[in-house]
C-alpha cells in the first residue's frame, strides 16, 4: 500500500503524544505525593510515639550527668562552686516523665508535619517543619514541664526522690508549683523544637539530594548532632531563665521572665545568661546525634508491625 504525505503511522501518533506530554506545563512535585488517609495518620502517630519514646529515654539515660552539671552551673549565683556528687539525682523520675513526653512530641510532630507538607507549597517545607516542631513542643509541654521542674529541683539537691518532690511541691506551692516557669519553658522550647527539627529535616533533604541516595545511620546522627548543637547554643539565655524560674520554689525570688532577666543582668552581669553553654552544647549535640539516630532506626523497625496493623483494620 502506498503511503502518501497525509497517512499517519502508529509510531507518529505515539511521538505526537509524547511531544504533547513533554510540552505540557509541569506541576511542582509535592514533598508527599498522595493524600494521607486517617489510617495513614494513625500509623505515622504510632511510629512517631514509639520512636520518640525510645529516643528520648536513651538520650536522658546516657547523658543525664552532663545535664545535671549544666543545671547546677546555671543555678549557682556569683562565683559559687558546683557540687559534682549525685550527678544521677532524679534520673528515675525523669525517665518516667521523658518517656510519655517524647512519645507525645514525636507522635504529634510526625503526622502534623505530613499534613502541613501536603498543604504547603514545596518551597515552604521549612515553614511546615518549623510549625510542626512548635506544635509538638506545645502539646508535649503538659508532661514535660512537671517532669523538668521535679528533675531540676532534684539536680540542685532540694529533694531526695521524685515522689517526695511532687508531694512537697504540691503541699507548699499547690498544683501550680509543678508548672513553675511554664511561660519560660515555652519561650525556650517552642523556638528550640521548631529550629532543631527544621534544621535537621532541611539538612537531611539537602544532603539526600546532593548524595542522590538515602542517608545512612551515621549521617543521620551527624546531622542531628549539628542541628542540636547549633540550636542549643542559640537558646542558652532562655535556658538559664527557665532554670532560675523552675528551681526558685516558694522563695519567689523572681516575679516573672522580665524580672528574672533584669535581676540577673543587674546583680550578676549579662554573661550569667550564658552560663552552662559548654555543657548544654555538648549535651544537646551528642543528644541530637543519639536522638535522631535512634528515631530513624526505630521508625524503620516499627514499619512491618504497622503494615500488619493496617491489614488488620482493612480486613475489619
Amino acid at each position: 500500500m502506498a503511503i502518501n504525505s497525509r497517512t499517519e503511522l502508529p509510531g507518529d501518533r505515539l511521538n505526537s503524544r509524547a511531544l504533547n506530554l513533554h510540552n505540557m506545563p509541569k506541576k511542582p512535585v509535592a514533598s508527599i505525593s498522595k493524600q494521607q488517609t486517617p489510617l495513614d495518620l494513625l500509623r505515622t502517630l504510632y511510629e512517631g510515639a514509639i520512636a520518640g519514646a525510645a529516643a528520648g529515654v536513651v538520650v536522658e539515660a546516657v547523658l543525664y550527668p552532663i545535664d545535671t552539671i549544666k543545671t547546677r552551673l546555671q543555678a549557682v549565683r556569683g562565683g559559687g562552686q558546683i557540687i559534682l556528687k549525685g550527678l544521677y539525682s532524679g534520673l528515675a523520675g525523669n525517665l518516667a516523665g521523658v518517656l510519655p513526653a517524647s512519645a507525645i512530641f514525636v507522635g504529634v510532630y510526625e503526622p502534623t508535619k505530613r499534613k502541613l507538607l501536603e498543604s504547603f507549597p514545596e518551597n515552604l517545607s521549612a515553614l511546615a517543619h518549623l510549625t510542626a516542631g512548635a506544635i509538638g513542643g506545645a502539646v508535649s509541654s503538659i508532661v514535660r514541664v512537671p517532669t523538668e521542674v521535679v528533675k531540676q529541683r532534684m539536680q540542685t539537691g532540694q529533694f531526695a526522690s521524685a515522689p517526695d518532690a511532687v508531694r512537697l511541691i504540691v503541699a507548699k506551692e499547690g498544683f501550680r508549683g509543678l508548672y513553675a516557669g511554664y511561660g519560660s519553658f515555652l519561650l525556650r522550647d517552642l523556638p528550640f523544637d521548631a529550629i532543631q527539627f527544621c534544621l535537621y529535616e532541611q539538612l537531611r533533604m539537602g544532603y539526600k539530594l546532593a548524595a542522590k541516595r538515602d542517608l545512612k545511620d551515621p549521617e543521620n546522627a551527624m546531622i542531628g548532632a549539628f542541628a542540636g548543637a547549633i540550636t542549643g547554643a542559640i537558646t542558652i539565655p532562655l535556658d538559664v531563665i527557665k532554670t532560675r524560674l523552675m528551681i526558685q520554689g516558694s522563695t519567689k525570688q523572681y516575679e516573672g521572665i522580665l524580672h528574672c532577666v533584669s535581676s540577673i543582668v543587674k546583680e550578676e552581669g549579662a554573661s550569667t545568661l550564658f552560663k552552662g553553654i559548654g555543657a548544654r552544647v555538648l549535651w544537646i549535640g551528642i543528644g541530637g546525634s543519639i536522638f535522631f539516630g535512634v528515631l530513624e532506626k526505630v521508625i524503620v523497625a516499627t514499619r512491618p508491625e504497622i503494615v500488619l496493623l493496617q491489614h488488620f483494620f482493612i480486613c475489619l
